[in-house]
């Protein structure tokens, strides 16, 4: 624009020159003013009607005619005058359209970030909803627990008193020992949602992947088999030991595994295979604040199954709280959350993959050490 304003002005100078008593052509600076003008720059602005002014009465040194000279300064003087009001106009047209246009995008920047506000209120209302909820789930749990403990510990004794009987054969004590120490779990989790209004922190330590691998595979293998679903433990060679609280863990496990069953048809297979990898920067920043020592490994344990798998849309509503694709009364929608925040208490993660009529994999990450001599066995 600045050129084409600098080429009107040199041919406006040219037919100055050439035909100096026509004052007609000096308003045709008047072009090379408004060009400007609309680049809205005050000194460019300034300057080019200088130039203008200096042109216009540049033409005053040219000879003319005798008795002319004054008629010429008085006719130049009318043009400069309306060269200034053109600039002024300009200038303030574009000024104007320049606020105009500022204002709009303040509007729109006003808008978006009201409706980033709007967004970030409904989500807060859905996390205070969520945590209404939970809070009652939780006075819910908590009068229930108080309610069961003393059947379970009932319970519990006639186990034991089984296990005493003469003519228990091993497998049946293998049994018995899992029923044993499943109900003393449930005691343990009654206890701590009695003594407590949040879940007992986790203690973890050092151990081998399978010490929480197998007492999952052994718990459920009954329900598998009665299903008709292959359940296949494939743990790798050499496995570091693994950051965990084995009763924590142990309890993950088993509403993955569950989970899995739940979603695969007789004849499936669920799968549960352990493995090892070098941690992301963001692990063993994490690794810090929950682990003895720097992170510099993580054990996978992922929990694959062929079953129907999830949808787009319920993969990403996965882990929030009471969202369930299980049928009404089969399920409470708080598994997989809680899952993730035990394992996020662990230092670790938990992620999950599903591809519809492929099945799902579910992937728990916890901070991992090679086997030493500090291990626990």
């Amino acid at each position: 624009m600045l050129f084409v304003a600098a080429a009107c002005f040199l041919v406006i100078v040219i037919i100055e020159k050439f035909a100096p008593a026509n004052v007609v052509g000096a308003y045709g600076y008047v072009l090379p003013i408004l060009l400007v003008a609309i680049l809205r720059n005050r000194r460019l602005m300034l300057a080019t009607v200088l130039a203008c002014v200096i042109a216009t009465y540049a033409g005053l040194l040219q000879p003319t005619k005798p008795g002319r000279f004054q008629a010429a300064v008085i006719n130049r003087t009318v043009v400069v005058g309306v060269l200034l009001l053109v600039a002024y106009l300009g200038m303030s047209w574009e000024e104007r359209k320049a606020r105009e246009e500022a204002a709009r995008a303040a509007l729109a920047m006003q808008t978006e970030n009201l409706l980033r506000a709007n967004a970030q209120l409904v989500e807060i209302k859905d996390q205070l909803n969520r945590s209404e909820r939970l809070a009652a789930v939780g006075q819910l749990v908590a009068s229930v627990a108080h309610e069961v403990g003393t059947p379970l510990h009932s319970i519990a004794w006639h186990v034991q008193a089984l296990a005493e009987e003469p003519g228990v054969t091993p497998e049946m004590k293998k049994r018995i020992d899992i029923i044993d120490g499943q109900l003393n779990r449930v005691v343990r989790i009654i206890r701590d949602l009695l003594s407590s209004t949040r879940q007992r922190k986790p203690d973890p330590t050092w151990m081998p992947v399978a010490r929480v691998v197998s007492p999952a595979a052994a718990l459920l293998e009954p329900a598998y088999h009665a299903k008709g679903v292959s359940l296949r433990v494939e743990l790798g060679a050499d496995l570091p030991m693994i950051w965990a609280d084995a009763e924590k863990i142990h309890q993950v496990l088993v509403n993955l595994l569950t989970n899995a069953l739940a979603a695969t048809p007789a004849g499936g297979v669920v799968a549960i295979r352990a493995g090892a990898r070098p941690a992301t920067p963001e692990e063993t920043e994490v690794g810090k604040r929950s682990v003895d020592g720097v992170v510099k490994t993580m054990v996978t344990v992922a929990v694959s199954d062929t079953g129907c798998g999830m949808p787009g849309a319920d993969l990403q509503k996965a882990f929030t709280p009471f969202f369930t694709t299980k049928a009404i009364g089969t399920g409470t929608g708080l598994g997989l959350f809680l899952s993730r925040e035990t394992v996020q208490a662990h230092g670790g993660t938990l992620s999950i993959e599903s591809e519809v009529g492929k099945g799902t994999t579910v992937v728990l990450s916890l901070p991992g050490l090679e086997a030493t001599s500090e291990a626990v066995a």
